[in-house]
């Protein structure tokens, strides 16, 4: 397999259009140039072609082992680890203060597309370190971030995220697992399951942060607490090697991403630290889940480019029959580029990657505003859309990833289902992105039932005002492609806001009817999202020339011929279709 970091089109959303002077108003982020993010991203390119897409096969042949109780993860993960906290890739994001590089959240987005479209399961043993990080700097005491957030920048430590219990998953509300304070410490019981890197043998020690009931806690959500739990004791802030009550039951044997270690966990008498308030763990939790729901729907992403690389490059080198109207040569077949059939898959891929990319690169840096600016009417602004965005980020690349994958998958043919070629393998392991962090119908359901209906409605009533004030105010741009564009997407987007209205109302009145809607309309959100951005793209680039702009403009053109009609049919099976689902009784199954 082939990787190309797309270092060009990144600079390209950053320079021309969010504007690097716009990241430079926020607060540690004044000094930064778009040079030296291209050079670092260009750097951390080169880090995962050469040293994390050539072992990505052998993690998934030989997978992570569980022996004598501890996981061993496949050959050359070490090393790699070795070499990837040296360079520092552990701590783009972190502060400065801790040991970290402190750049944008949304340069760390940028790596994790990378990382992920090259190895996810190596990139997996680091991931939730991010999370982790994020939880303990906005909650946890100033002693407990002194002493162990240097150690996740660094990537000495990790961190993991312990939610899932055997019996429950989404619904949090009915864990298990127990809390005591006893002589001064908090001491932790249950078993959780499906924990990602849950152990390893990269690091000294990992950092568990798990959800938990304080004895006496109120029963459902409003009592749960989130502790840190290390997996080894500590002893003046440093890890022993003995093991702090946490074991490993089993390594889930899975379908893809074999060389992650996701684990089943037993904590018998795990020492913990309580983070935050006693029965406020859920909301603190929060914070990591979210992130972490951004950062699978980037996977999809990384795996949605990869596969769409690799297809592009076979599809110019295989050679099978002849194209009607093609220009005729002395070869005896023509190169499959040249079959309609083929141009359709590979720019639908393209397309929806590149719009797919401007809708991580708008979140991420409004990720940044909300976390880092010197305005607090911008922050409150940021946080909103990031809150209404963060499902249709998740959903619709993590769809992408795989809709791509197994496009890729077609276009090879029969050298796509076999192993040799690595497609067989992009679609094992993307599948889980749509399924983790909250599969998509929850999300598409927290879409609907929360994000709509927050604050009375206010974050989609904004998000809706400022495109069409950006966007639709103003007349003809006298550009005969934008002028297309922008009609295409400004009808779509006048009836965007009726299905929109429409199903708030259903939230109301007919619950269940929004319910069996909300997949759908969370796609029909998404691919209008994309037309915006895509038309807002081509305004920025109105007056540029050359061969990286005009694919733009025939990539936007192609997206709202070719995808964005999808929204027709989408939009009748909002508002006509949940009828059915309701004349169906669990009996009839």
């Amino acid at each position: 397999m082939i990787y190309r970091p797309p270092i060009e089109d990144i600079t390209f959303l950053l320079k021309d259009w969010i504007g690097i002077k716009n990241i430079n108003q926020l607060d540690g982020h004044e000094d930064i140039e778009i040079e030296d993010i291209s050079f670092i991203l260009g750097e951390a390119g080169k880090f995962c072609a050469s040293e994390l897409l050539p072992i990505n096969s052998v993690g998934d042949k030989i997978g992570a082992q569980l022996i004598d109780g501890k996981v061993i993860t496949p050959p050359g993960f070490k090393e790699a680890y070795k070499l990837y906290i040296e360079a520092g890739w552990t701590g783009i994001d972190a502060n400065i203060e801790h040991g970290g590089s402190g750049l944008p959240k949304l340069v760390q987005f940028y790596f994790d597309e990378m990382l992920s479209a090259c190895n996810l399961s190596f990139k997996l043993y680091s991931e939730l370190s991010h999370g982790a990080y994020q939880l303990l700097l906005n909650s946890a005491s100033k002693f407990i971030k002194d002493a162990y957030l240097p150690k996740l920048a660094s990537g000495e430590w990790s961190g993991t995220m312990c939610l899932t219990e055997p019996h429950c998953g989404t619904d949090l509300s009915l864990i298990k697992t127990q809390a005591s304070y006893k002589d001064g410490r908090y001491l932790i019981n249950g078993t959780k399951i499906f924990i990602t890197s849950g152990d390893q043998d990269l690091t000294e020690n990992i950092l568990h942060m798990v959800l938990a009931r304080l004895d006496g806690a109120p029963e459902g959500s409003k009592g749960i607490s989130v502790f840190m739990v290390p997996r080894n004791q500590l002893k003046a802030e440093k890890a022993t090697e003995l093991l702090n009550g946490v074991s490993v039951g089993s390594i889930e044997k899975k379908m893809g991403i074999k060389g992650s270690g996701t684990c089943i966990l037993n904590f018998d008498n795990a020492e913990g630290y309580l983070i935050g308030e006693e029965n406020k763990g859920l909301a603190a939790m929060f914070t990591m889940m979210n992130a972490e729901r951004i950062t699978v729907g980037i996977q999809g992403l990384g795996f949605a480019d990869i596969a769409y690389q690799n297809a592009k490059d076979y599809a110019q080198e295989r050679r099978q029959s002849r194209v009607p109207g093609v220009k005729q040569t002395n070869k005896k077949a023509d190169l499959i580029i040249e079959q309609p059939e083929i141009k359709r898959m590979l720019l639908r891929m393209r397309s929806q990657i590149e719009g797919g990319r401007a809708l991580a690169t708008y979140v991420g840096y409004h990720v940044d505003v909300m976390q880092k600016s010197k305005d607090q009417s911008s922050k409150q602004r940021a946080d909103n859309i990031v809150s209404l965005l963060t499902p249709v980020v998740k959903c619709y690349l993590s769809d992408l990833g795989m809709e791509s994958s197994l496009n890729a998958q077609q276009v090879f043919g029969g050298h796509g289902y076999v192993h040799d070629y690595g497609m067989e393998q992009l679609v094992r392991d993307c599948r889980i992105t749509t399924i983790y962090e909250g599969t998509n119908e929850v999300q598409a359901a927290d879409l609907v039932f929360r994000k709509l209906m927050l604050k009375n409605h206010q974050l989609i009533e904004g998000f809706i005002e400022e495109w069409e004030t950006s966007l639709f105010a103003g007349n003809s741009a006298g550009d005969a492609e934008l002028d297309f564009v922008l009609d295409k997407t400004k009808e779509s987007f006048g009836r965007f806001k009726k299905v929109t209205a429409w199903i708030m109302e259903q939230v109301n009145t007919n619950p269940l009817s929004a319910m069996g809607a909300a997949s759908a309309y969370t796609r029909y959100f998404s691919l209008n999202i994309i037309a915006l951005l895509w038309t807002d793209i081509l305004v920025t680039i109105l007056h540029k020339k050359g061969n990286f702009y005009s694919s733009k403009r025939k990539l936007a053109k192609f997206f709202v011929l070719h995808v964005l009609p999808e929204t027709l049919s989408l939009e009748k099976q909002i508002v006509d279709g949940g009828s059915i689902l309701s004349e169906f009784e669990s009996t009839d199954f």
